[in-house]
């Protein structure tokens, strides 16, 4: 009945004969199962250039999903899915800044799990995607990379439904109820770049229960097990999610603890054969071998595996654009041309004249810890009454302006609101575009809400920007705005944030004079990041080291999860026909960003 370790005849190379089965399946030849799926099972052991352009006056500029589009409500669509899932994470996060702000008792029992009160709520709104009858083959709006850092994201856009199971599986029906499996997820991690598309994944089911002095017994061929047999037989295509183990930082207080597993969408692969071979505990297991179908997007981790194995940078053409003023090196490749890089001078820090005469700070808050007391913490007020970021450094939601701590407050640098302060800490590198010049990616995941970067460059008076022609791609303005609407979480609900609204940070003084941000001769990583009409960065307003609100610090932070390689962006906010050249004529930017909410235009 098993099958053996003989060469393997491979089944259906053809991926779009395979993709078109799966949509016929998914077409109403499918009963769904009920919640048995959820208990907990053993589950694998396996596993030009466009710089920053000048923006309308606006002190946050970006919007989290780009510019208006047609949408159905009831059409499932990759901006759906996006929005779904930043709905999750800014929900989270608020969610987890209300519970670190909780008093705990030495020895109590942990709270709930954040990620799935948040995933109780969205439930509760009917805000999941993707519910109806499960789904085999690719699912609607989620695309080869996707990453996810807690399981129940899986679940919410419809991608793996069970939330501890690793495999999940629909009945079929007209074949007397057989059941075939859906997807499966695979913590093996990745360590074997040579072997990335093809994967052995271990059946479920047979732990030992040290509860119960309960035995590892051998393995069923029932259920997820029964259901991979099943799709060889079936030739059904499998999504396949992979997970690596990262460390937290020991300040964290996310559900996932120290130790936390990053998902990524790998995929659809074919089951090809199984048997069974001695388990850990010394029981039978099923051991699947699953191969990766051709045509498909490669994932990104296996090019950052792949170059940290190489001597040299495929493509490296300057080792580090700081030039050692970023604690991290900073480097730039090519890998379409011999373009370099253009020149301009570094700086991590803002270049302020002597005649803006900004208003110094008057004084700090006399926390003793880090900022963990709203009530009494002086920043903490400044900001509404609750820190904005929360332990692990993550924003809670965007908002006109932000008061870090800065040099004369009594709390230590690891303060939880000093954040932005402190720099980059992603691994940031500029890379050659096919038809936007050099772009900014970088070689980490990056969860939603962390801090990427600051805008620096030297601070213009308008007066003094507006004589300076021929740069305005590099110029950001920092001025008031009376109806730009922002929010992390694109569209939270209010039971759990209202609408941001962005207001008038500059005083009661309308007619004083805005200022704006020059990174044409200096700047630091922040000039590469590209427009896109559907951004995965938002600006946000800072301040720290002074107190003049007209001229506050741009921070750039993750609007999303944001995997490996993926090009940063953030929205430039320009307004269609409202730029005009010197002679007042308007100007004309195509925008070439390849968004599906793209207009066609910059500005």
């Amino acid at each position: 009945m098993l099958s053996n370790h003989n060469m393997l005849m491979w089944v259906h190379d053809d991926f779009e004969y395979l993709y078109r089965n799966s949509l016929e399946y998914n077409s109403g030849q499918i009963t769904s199962l009920d919640d048995e799926q959820n208990a907990p099972e053993h589950d694998d052991m396996g596993e030009k250039m466009l710089s920053v352009p000048r923006a309308p006056r606006s002190p946050l500029s970006v919007s989290p999903l780009g510019r208006a589009a047609a949408s159905n409500d009831n059409v499932v669509t990759r901006s759906k899915v996006r929005e779904t899932l930043r709905l999750f994470q800014a929900m989270f996060r608020k969610l987890l800044q209300e519970d670190e702000s909780k008093s705990r008792v030495p020895g109590s029992l942990p709270n709930k799990r954040i990620d799935m009160v948040t995933y109780s709520e969205m439930k509760k709104q009917n805000k999941c995607v993707n519910t109806g009858k499960k789904i085999l083959g690719p699912v609607l709006g989620v695309e080869v990379g996707d990453e996810f850092h807690y399981r129940v994201e899986l679940s919410i856009i419809g991608l793996h439904r069970p939330f501890q199971s690793g495999i999940d599986y629909v009945k079929m029906d007209g074949k007397k109820k057989k059941i075939v499996a859906s997807s499966v997820v695979s913590s093996g991690g990745y360590d074997d770049v040579d072997n990335f598309d093809i994967l052995v994944y271990s059946g479920q089911g047979g732990n030992p229960d040290g509860a119960k002095k309960k035995a590892a017994e051998d393995q069923k061929l029932e259920r997820g097990n029964l259901a991979l047999k099943n799709s060889i037989d079936e030739k059904i295509p499998v999504r396949v999610i992979r997970g690596f183990k990262e460390t937290k930082g020991p300040d964290s207080l996310d559900t996932r603890g120290k130790m936390g597993i990053t998902y990524t969408y790998d995929g659809l692969y074919l089951v090809v054969r199984y048997w069974q071979e001695k388990g850990r505990y010394g029981n039978n297991v099923f051991m699947f071998e699953m191969r990766r179908m051709p045509g498909q997007p490669q994932l990104a981790l296996r090019e950052v595996q792949k170059s940290k194995n190489l001597k040299v940078r495929e493509g490296l053409c300057v080792d580090d654009i700081s030039q050692g003023v970023e604690k991290m090196r900073i480097c730039a490749v090519n890998t379409l041309d011999s373009e370099m890089p253009p020149q301009f001078k570094y700086t991590a820090k803002m270049k302020y004249a002597s005649s803006h005469n900004l208003i110094p700070l008057k004084g700090g808050c006399e926390c003793k810890g880090k900022c963990s007391d709203s009530k009494k913490c002086l920043c903490a007020v400044k900001n509404g009454g609750e820190i904005p970021f929360n332990r692990n450094g993550d924003i809670v939601e965007a908002k006109t302006l932000v008061y870090e701590c800065g040099p004369l407050c009594k709390c230590p640098p690891s303060c939880y609101n000093r954040v932005s302060q402190h720099g980059i800490k992603y691994q940031l590198e500029i890379f050659k575009t096919t038809s936007r010049g050099w772009g900014v990616r970088s070689l980490n995941s990056i969860p939603s809400g962390s801090f990427i970067c600051e805008y620096t460059g030297e601070l213009l008076s308008e007066k003094e920007a507006d004589q300076r022609t021929g740069n305005d791609e590099y110029l950001f303005d920092l001025g008031r705005s009376k109806s730009s609407n922002q929010s992390m979480g694109a569209g939270l609900s209010n039971v759990i944030s209202p609408d941001l609204q962005s207001t008038d940070i500059s005083g009661e003084n309308a007619e004083e004079e805005g200022f704006t941000i020059d990174a044409f001769e200096y700047g630091s990583v922040g000039r590469f990041i590209n427009h896109s009409c559907s951004p995965n960065l938002v600006a946000q307003n800072v301040l720290y080291d002074h107190a003049d609100e007209r001229m506050p610090h741009i921070m750039l932070f993750a609007a999303e999860n944001i995997p490996p390689l993926q090009e940063l962006t953030y929205d430039y906010n320009y307004v269609v026909d409202t730029v005009h050249d010197s002679e007042g004529n308007i100007k004309i930017k195509k925008c070439y960003c390849g968004s599906t909410e793209c207009t066609g235009r910059m500005y």
